[in-house]
């Protein structure tokens, strides 16, 4: 049960734990578990394999305690020192009579008891007794003296325990939520400038290559632009030649041949 007791409290110290579940830790007897705790308010010991509550410390602050399932048959004088104890399950213990139980007298502000599947339910006028053993009871086993369900009035109490540390627990996380909150949006910020610098790195690359193929496109053009030109300038110099005389034709030369004999003549 010690070390059970040590794994429980996390690193918080013993004045600061206001629950304690140590179902099932198989120890016989209380150990581990000292008056240290003085803000404990609900402690769990079912099916814990106790055969005795010798040694239970002094716990004042203590509203509710389990330790069904257990083989505790008497000896509950160990619980005196936890005067403001208002819920105590005992139910499948082996408690057989009425005697066993009457050191609950001495606890006042005892409301609710639970003795299922103790042998002491098997006592003639059981309930009867019992109120009578104990008349602090509100609700023996569920019930109250007219054998009218009762609801465990301080349940919501106990839970209101279990409320309040939630409650501080969700603050904490809130607030390591917006601490995360505030980090995703910086390692996002970061992202997207490594994306900007990416996307302008890339658009150099491209423009550069944008570049390149204008230029040839340009010497293509202007390539052509010289061709056209060449084309204008023989254009114009066919224009420009003198227009070739027209071929003498045969009686042009009979007339000069002609002209030619008459002056040697």
């Amino acid at each position: 049960m010690e070390k059970r007791v040590g794994l429980e409290l996390r690193g918080r110290k013993p004045e600061e734990l206001r629950e304690l579940n140590l179902d099932n830790c198989k120890s016989p007897n209380i150990d581990g578990l000292t008056d240290k705790f003085t803000a404990l308010e609900v402690l769990s010991l079912n099916s814990a394999g106790l055969t005795s509550l010798k040694g239970f410390p002094a716990l004042p602050k203590l509203r509710k305690l389990e330790v069904s399932d257990n083989r505790i048959s008497g000896g509950l004088n160990a619980l005196s020192g936890c005067t403001a104890i208002k819920s105590l399950i005992l139910s499948g213990n082996r408690i057989k009579d009425l005697e066993s139980l009457k050191p609950l007298s001495e606890l006042a502000a005892l409301s609710n008891l639970d003795l299922f599947h103790c042998e002491v339910t098997n006592v003639d006028n059981y309930r009867e007794e019992v109120f009578k053993l104990l008349p602090q009871l509100v609700a023996l086993d569920g019930f109250d003296k007219n054998e009218e369900e009762v609801e465990d009035s301080d349940e919501e109490e106990l839970n209101g325990v279990d409320d309040d540390d939630d409650e501080e627990v969700a603050e904490g996380e809130e607030a390591e939520g917006d601490d995360g909150v505030e980090d995703v949006e910086d390692e996002e910020d970061a992202e997207d400038e490594e994306e900007d610098e990416e996307e302008v790195g890339l658009s150099a690359i491209y423009k550069d290559d944008l570049g390149d193929d204008d230029g040839e496109d340009d010497d293509f053009e202007e390539g052509a632009d010289d061709d056209d030109d060449e084309d204008d300038i023989e254009e114009e110099e066919e224009d420009d030649a003198p227009a070739a005389e027209p071929a003498a034709t045969e009686g042009d030369r009979g007339k000069k041949r002609k002209h030619e004999e008459e002056e040697q003549d």
